[in-house]
């Protein structure tokens, strides 16, 4: 059954695969689904940071963009030194916000974040907030990241879209949130058309040979600390090198 929502959606984004609901919630028309409700957040270092993001955009050169909630705004904390390695020198860009969900991404794409750039490439991971703020259902979220990847073809057509999987959480493969994001990254390597937006499933960088992400990695068993960024940035590397180079 095609995800009957969000038909807007879906034409914008065609070809790329339809995110299907289960029959109770596409049979449920007046749903208010959140992960696609473009929202702004009343905190003031979010609009701070928003305002911030804004005015650096206007001057400066962006080859390469990422995308996030506080995994990817760690770039700028513990993943700051493998930063320096790997993107410093590529006009790297990084608009990742602490506690985002996909609706937050939505919105600031919606208010300028990158109308004043021109990556050649996007990297997006976002999502496991949709998980632990709501537990929201996979279907929703991967609408979210669908509807993201509408507003980034409709602002820049030319622009290669990198879609991460989202990072594995909790201890084991058998944590609840681990499963839903599992879930998620399901529908969303879908999207993928191998011609301008790709995907890539990196969450073996981070598990052991048994599945369980060790505490070195990410402490909190969700957030990476250094070791984390590295193995990120070094299994990322050979597909960034390769889509930069088309």
């Amino acid at each position: 059954m095609r995800f009957n929502l969000l038909p807007t959606v879906l034409l914008l984004l065609t070809p790329l695969a339809a995110s299907k609901l289960t029959a109770a919630e596409a049979d449920n028309p007046k749903k208010t689904v959140k992960a696609v409700t473009p929202e702004n957040r009343t905190d003031k270092w979010w609009s701070d940071r928003h305002t911030q993001k804004l005015k650096a955009s206007k001057n400066q050169s962006v080859d390469l963009l990422m995308i996030g909630d506080s995994i990817t705004h760690g770039w700028e904390g513990h993943g700051k030194k493998v930063w320096q390695e790997y993107y410093a020198q590529r006009n790297a860009f990084n608009i990742g916000y602490s506690g985002d969900r996909t609706e937050h991404v939505i919105w600031r794409l919606q208010h300028g974040e990158i109308d004043s750039i021109s990556p050649q490439l996007a990297v997006v991971m976002i999502g496991t907030n949709n998980t632990g703020h709501r537990q929201d259902p996979p279907a929703e979220t991967a609408a979210g990241i669908k509807q993201i990847l509408v507003e980034l073809r409709q602002r820049k057509p030319q622009m290669k879209v990198l879609l991460l999987a989202i990072f594995p959480r909790g201890a084991t493969a058998d944590d609840k949130l681990r499963k839903i994001n599992t879930s998620i990254n399901e529908y969303i390597k879908q999207y993928a058309d191998g011609k301008s937006i790709f995907f890539l499933d990196l969450n073996s960088a981070f598990l052991d040979d048994r599945g369980r992400l060790p505490k070195s990695v990410m402490p909190d068993l969700l957030h990476p600390h250094e070791a984390g960024y590295r193995r990120w940035a070094k299994a990322m590397e050979p597909t960034i090198l390769k889509l930069l180079a088309q």
